[in-house]
């Protein structure tokens, strides 16, 4: 996590114990958390006996006779592998870290706290059906049951080496309050625009309101959307009204700005910014070899060590309405079920939707009352304790409009920021409220088992009307031949505005007046050309009638898979996985042509150049001309546009800034060529060829003078760093349980997005996080790979296993028949009642 630092005490005497520490008990500490995966366990709960077999790489397929039985499985073996995630994961939902890493992880707990994830989840509980809370339970009890007695030194390594400088840790018991939870922690991850809302307005502190736009352009009317248009189904609303921005946005930078700095104090858990999205894809039975769908699909999120994936089968001996799953595929560890995968009859792949589900609203706040439709309304407050390891508790107080909470409350640096206007009321200083769906509690925790069990088309769009956040794309292939796409969430209906810019929270008119009805949401089965895919790209066409969101990837992926689909007539499960590897960077076929007419005088800048003569624009690990257009792309980046922007909107570089160069790069004397810093008007050409200068003056120094011996994967390295004690600081704890660098292809806006920051370096920020492939007419043909490896347990063979193949493109058998797994298992493990 970003924002926990330091997290153990950084002396000479801590690292001292540490080493007598490791160098006397470490082969026990390390080793002693590591699972039992064979013999037989006997536990209170069970219904009966339940097996759980493990394949080479520790997967586990768990066969039982009950449904709760078998989530009870699955609680049990998602904490012999991963509870120390499990628990730092429920500690970030609840605001509670600084109960485990002390006054650095304050900040974190007061944000969560203010936005209230664990709030929500608690008032979620008595929403869902109660065969979905028995199973929330009997997982909880799962857990617990492997939890039962331990140590956190019994549990995890990570806990060991904190019990050096505390206490000796004890966890508390797993609920299905717990495993709610995450679900918000998905939600904020995957939240719409909510920093296209702030960019927009902190690039307007010294751009028109015109060149802003050119930030932030529309969607490329030559790039396919998911659907075409789909319309609305009766009794659909009117589409929202858009209004220009509040006027008063430009009054409020600072509030916006520290509004901002304090969202980011929250942990990411799946990523957030430029590169966090999805590939997904599917193909009907008339364009495969088999004659039956294919469905492709790798989420991209932010690397961590574990992964964030977690890799299981669940299977009921006999299927019946007491016990109808027979599922497998990637579920999180501390969440119950399958997020994304097959059972026996369905698969279903997710890609992220970039529904704009979130509003900041300004508010004029008086002493304890805020303004709206021309009152003085009271603000809603509760009291919230914070309690930290090694110190002092400490108190907030959480306040609240209509809107949502106040999220410029977060830091008492942001208390009275902002410049205020009279507004013929009253005068008073802008805070900021989140206004977000998530925040409006509802069952979609539901929805992950319903995927589970679905048998057909009509069984996946129920679950998917209980998917209420985070909205993501949903694709769909069944055994009967049939694909399809639904998009599901709330998604809110504005009365004005349109969720660009924060608007005034005093204006009724700035209201959400509902949500698209489930009916009305884009959706399509079987489409006559047989295909459908999902990149992030914008869902439907300009004929539907509702803003679903404007932010959403500019299509370049999903131009690319469409491009490479339309000339598969037979396609075969190796065609998808290799072309979840593709690299190529349709930025650069549209740069280099410029690049390559420029005259750069000297043959030393010359040699540079030379590297993409002839260059098929793909980005493999070892290609020279990837790292020298990639080098160059950077400074184009930041010679063209840092003059004229804040700091924080400097260019990321992804698809939002292809579109934008895209736009500009045939005008060789558009505005933004300029730079501002110089008495001169410089032009596109002159850039242009400084950038490539600056690129081989750079690639010179930090890899060879000789062109030849350039590679794009020794600039663009993967570290996988541990999300907690990876970042302590210490050295010696932090190669404890941090792994890398792996030197990778790709990059952002490819097939294969290992995304990096122009702003920032050539380091890999997000990544396809697993890989999978599901053939509808073989099931054990499909293939599927995670980032690292199923164990959490640094040192356990399983804990890195996977990284090497998926670094290369590769991808592992999935094993899901009773035989195919039988063949497959290494060790099993068998987990019986206490009592006959």
């Amino acid at each position: 996590m970003r924002r926990v630092r330091r997290l153990l005490v950084g002396t000479a005497v801590a690292v001292a114990v540490l080493l007598v520490a490791v160098a006397v008990f470490g082969y026990v500490t390390v080793r002693g958390p590591f699972p039992d995966t064979s013999g037989e366990v006997r536990l209170d709960g069970l219904d009966g006996p339940v097996e759980i077999l493990r394949d080479g790489n520790g997967i586990p397929q768990v066969y039982a006779d009950t449904s709760s039985d078998l989530f009870f499985a699955q609680g049990y073996v998602h904490a012999q592998d991963r509870f120390f995630e499990m628990d730092v994961r429920r500690h970030v939902t609840s605001g509670r870290l600084a109960e485990i890493f002390g006054e650095d992880a304050v900040e974190t707990d007061t944000f969560v706290r203010t936005l209230g994830w664990r709030r929500v989840a608690e008032s979620e509980l008595p929403l869902v059906d109660d065969d979905t809370r028995r199973l929330l339970e009997a997982y909880a009890s799962g857990v617990n049951a492997y939890i039962e007695g331990k140590s956190g030194s019994d549990l995890s390594l990570e806990y060991a080496v904190l019990s050096i400088t505390g206490e000796e840790y004890r966890p508390e018991p797993w609920t299905p309050v717990d495993s709610i939870a995450w679900v918000k922690a998905m939600a904020w991850d995957l939240r719409s625009n909510m920093d296209d809302e702030i960019g927009r307005v902190l690039a307007g502190t010294s751009l028109p309101e015109s060149r802003v736009a050119e930030l932030w352009p529309a969607y490329p009317a030559d790039h396919a959307t998911i659907v075409d248009g789909t319309a609305p189904g009766p009794g659909a609303a009117a589409p929202a009204a858009v209004g220009p921005p509040a006027p008063d946005v430009a009054a409020a930078v600072a509030t916006l700005t520290d509004a901002a700095a304090a969202a980011a104090a929250v942990p990411t858990l799946l990523g957030t910014g430029d590169g966090i999205g999805s590939n997904s894809w599917v193909v009907s039975g008339d364009r495969t070899a088999s004659g039956e769908p294919l469905l492709a699909n790798d989420p991209h999120l932010a690397p961590s060590m574990p992964g964030i994936w977690y890799q299981v089968g669940l299977h009921c001996r006999e299927l019946d309405d007491t016990c109808p799953y027979d599922v497998a595929g990637f579920s999180f560890s501390g969440l119950p079920g399958v997020v994304v995968g097959h059972n026996r009859r369905i698969a279903w792949g997710v890609t992220t939707m970039y529904a704009d589900v979130a509003d900041l609203y300004l508010e004029q706040v008086v002493g304890s009352t805020y303004l709206y439709d021309g009152e003085l309304v009271p603000l809603e407050t509760r009291t919230e304790t914070i309690e930290v390891a090694g110190g002092d508790d400490r108190e907030i107080v959480v306040r609240s409009t209509r809107h949502g909470p106040l999220i410029s409350d977060v830091d008492d640096d942001i208390a009275d920021v902002g410049e205020g206007r009279t507004r013929g009321v009253v005068p008073a200083d802008y805070e900021v409220a989140l206004r977000w769906t998530a925040l409006d509690p509802s069952p979609t925790v539901a929805a992950v088992f319903q995927l589970g069990r679905a048998q057909d088309w009509e069984d996946f769009r129920e679950a998917a009307r209980t998917f209420d956040v985070p909205s993501q794309n949903l694709v769909y292939a069944d055994v009967d031949g049939n694909i399809g796409y639904q998009a599901p969430g709330r998604i809110p209906i504005r009365g004005m505005g349109d969720g660009r810019w924060p608007v005034p929270g005093w204006d009724p008119r700035y209201e959400w007046t509902g949500t698209v009805e489930f009916d009305d949401l884009p959706s399509v089965l079987n489409p006559d050309d047989g295909m459908i895919v999902t990149a992030n790209n914008r869902v439907a066409g300009p004929s539907y009638p509702f803003e679903l969101g404007a932010d959403t990837a500019a299509g370049y992926r999903s131009e690319r898979i469409l491009d490479l689909l339309s000339g598969l007539d037979d396609a075969t499960v190796d065609d998808f996985t290799t072309l979840q590897a593709d690299t190529y960077n349709a930025n650069a076929e549209r740069l280099v042509p410029f690049l390559l007419d420029l005259q750069l005088g000297t043959p030393y800048f010359r040699e540079g150049q030379d590297t993409l003569r002839g260059w098929d624009f793909t980005q493999p690990a070892d290609s020279a001309a990837a790292a020298y257009f990639n080098v160059v792309w950077s400074y184009v980046l930041e010679l063209t546009f840092r003059d004229e922007l804040p700091e924080s909107q400097w260019p990321g570089g992804g698809e939002r800034w292809f579109n934008v160069v895209d736009r500009i790069i045939d005008d060789r004397d558009a505005e933004w060529w300029d730079d501002q810093g110089t008495e001169r008007i410089e032009d596109r050409d002159e850039i242009l060829a400084r950038s490539m200068q600056l690129a081989r003056d750079e690639l010179t120094s930090r890899l060879a003078r000789n062109p030849d011996r350039w590679s794009w994967g020794e600039l663009h390295r993967l570290e996988l760093v541990n999300s907690t004690l990876g970042e302590s600081g210490i050295g010696l704890v932090e190669a404890l349980f941090n792994r890398g660098p792996l030197e990778l292809g790709g990059g952002g806006g490819t097939v294969n997005a290992t995304s990096w920051d122009a702003a920032e370096g050539f380091e890999v920020t997000a990544v396809p996080s697993m890989r999978m492939v599901v053939d509808l007419a073989d099931l054990d043909a499909s293939r599927w790979i995670q980032l690292t490896g199923n164990s959490g347990h640094a040192f356990h063979g399983n804990y890195l296993d996977q990284a090497g193949p998926w670094a290369a493109g590769e991808t592992l058998p999935w094993a899901f028949t009773p035989g195919a797994v039988q063949e497959s298992a290494e060790a099993t493990l068998t987990l019986v009642p206490s009592t006959p």
